[in-house]
């Protein structure tokens, strides 16, 4: 238990006055509010292509309308997003020849399966080949795929990234995550090298979460960009692939082994796969909401500032009564922005702070990387994005999460704030689950944008948190809501202590007005894979 200090209430409302010279007050009640009603039933868990999203948008343009947000130019606070939506049908299937068997994986339990192609069906037969991580990292020198010829085949991968070694620890982030471990980069390195799919190994220490995650994203409506993807792209269970690469004469570990070093080269693993995809397939058309406090100096109230959280979750669980409420994820976010957007009308910063509430995150942060491709400020002239994505809900910390903010000089603007605040930033810790890459931030990243994630419950919840009361219990909650996570058990109750959250809007309000109001823009720290991107 962390007992080091209390900060006395005179300090308190010394360093509370000093941040308030920069931003308003977030109050809790309204973010109550809204969060009581963005995570009721009566939204259906706000779910990509279904009612309770389309109600979840109409709620918070209303509401932006009423805090005295600005529209976009055209007049709406609503920015399409398109996409299609993909379901597997009954009758979809894959087998396995290896040798003289056939083997008949269970979906669900053995294999989860689908298609990126936007095709309503998808019959074919090819090949497996074992590319180790199917990484290409340049700055790594790094090949999985060295001259191998992939087109055509199902390329089978391990999740996560080469770990590091004795003679290289800090090797792909050391213990920690990169992009090149995520799913997403997996399935969109088999696209570029023209493979027919891409099937992943499950493991819940290199996935960082349980066979339950992919299972239930699997079982409900996939999206994708028109067209272009993978015919077939799935998940194998860890049990599944010994016995199918044992079928085939290989042993799982043997050849993980081998993809531990450069000189890895793909293997064909005499196994071939008949796969057979129904599916329904749809447009979707779904929308960002954008709301805008323009900057009272006329010089620089063309630069912007911006403030981020995914209002979408996982929705209704077709033909029952099952829904997925999201209360944490990311009602908690969505809530916030509201109430820190109508604290931010009653005292404009000097540049523009834009709120943007993305849709479908969950499935693949299209809103975010709509939001990117046609922004409201340019994105030469968009300073940073702050997003909030599963926060507090166990009470009041003496510390503030800031993992990512030290790849850019927004680390030392947090430090500041936080003494403001009368805060400490909490201690680094090694991004062990790939947070940094799965939150709509990223996609402000990877165009060039200073962008990270602020203090996340659910990325940060191995209970690290300095609580200000009843730790233990406090801590616990966290540690114990990581169980929750995209369950149906994620719901909001009444009991939660919020004045965390409020905290942690707070801190991030502050932090945009201390970017907003500053001298200069914000940088990548010299050497980080996003300082070479230009916007």
């Amino acid at each position: 238990m962390h007992t080091k200090y209390l900060i006395p209430a005179s300090l308190l409302l010394a360093a509370a006055s000093a941040a308030a010279q920069q931003a308003p007050t977030v109050k809790e009640a309204p973010l109550r509010a809204h969060l009581s009603f963005l995570a009721d039933d009566l939204l259906e868990g706000r779910g990509t292509g279904q009612r309770g999203g389309d109600l979840a948008v109409r709620y918070l343009e209303t509401q932006a309308a009423a805090i005295g947000l600005q529209p976009l130019a055209d007049g709406s606070y609503r920015q399409p997003v398109r996409f299609q939506g993909t379901r597997l049908q009954p009758g979809s299937s894959i087998t396995f020849s290896a040798g003289a068997s056939t083997l008949k994986p269970r979906l669900g339990e053995d294999v989860l399966i689908g298609t990126g192609s936007g095709r309503a069906e998808v019959i074919f037969d090819a090949p497996l080949v074992f590319v180790g991580y199917g990484a290409i990292a340049p700055e790594e020198n790094w090949n999985d795929y060295k001259d191998a010829d992939v087109k055509g085949k199902i390329l089978v991968m391990m999740v996560n990234d080469p770990q590091p070694t004795a003679e290289e620890p800090n090797r792909f982030a050391g213990k920690g995550y990169t992009y090149y471990g995520r799913w997403m980069y997996k399935y969109e390195e088999a696209v570029r090298r023209g493979a027919a799919g891409a099937l992943l190994i499950h493991t819940t220490p290199s996935a960082a979460y349980g066979w339950n995650v992919p299972a239930t994203s699997f079982s409900l409506e996939r999206f994708h960009a028109p067209g272009g993807g993978n015919l077939v792209e799935g998940w194998l269970s860890e049990d599944y692939t010994r016995t199918l690469f044992r079928a085939a004469g290989f042993e799982l570990d043997a050849l993980r082994a081998a993809a531990e070093r450069r000189d890895f080269r793909p293997v064909v693993l005499n196994i071939s796969a008949h796969s057979e995809i129904r599916s329904s397939v749809r447009q979707v058309e779904q929308f960002n909401v954008v709301g805008i406090v323009p900057g009272s100096d006329p010089t620089l109230r063309d630069q912007a500032v911006v403030y981020s959280a995914h209002w979408d979750h996982l929705g209704k669980a077709d033909g029952t009564d099952r829904i997925y409420n999201g209360a944490i994820d990311n009602g908690s976010g969505a809530a916030a922005l509201l109430a820190m957007a109508a604290a931010a009308v009653q005292k404009p910063a000097k540049r523009s702070q834009v709120f943007l509430w993305p849709a479908a995150e969950e499935v693949g942060m299209h809103g975010a990387q709509a939001y990117v491709a046609n922004p409201a400020f340019p994105l030469k002239r968009t300073l940073a994005d702050l997003n909030l994505d599963s926060m507090n809900f166990a009470g009041r910390t003496r510390d503030i999460g800031v993992a990512g903010a030290e790849r850019s000089s927004l680390h030392d603007s947090a430090a500041k704030v936080a003494r403001q605040m009368g805060l400490k930033l909490a201690p680094p810790i090694p991004d062990l689950s790939g947070a940094y890459f799965r939150a709509d931030h990223f996609q402000f990243a990877k165009a060039g944008v200073p962008a990270f994630n602020v203090g996340s419950a659910v990325f940060s919840g191995d209970g690290h948190f300095e609580f200000e009361h009843a730790h233990d219990a406090s801590a616990a909650s966290i540690v114990a809501f990581k169980r929750d996570y995209h369950s149906v058990k994620d719901e909001y109750h009444a009991s939660w202590d919020l004045s965390g959250m409020v905290q942690q809007a707070q801190f991030t309000l502050n932090l945009g007005y201390e970017v907003a109001n500053g001298k200069a823009m914000p940088a990548w720290k010299k050497g980080d894979p996003f300082s070479f991107v230009k916007r």
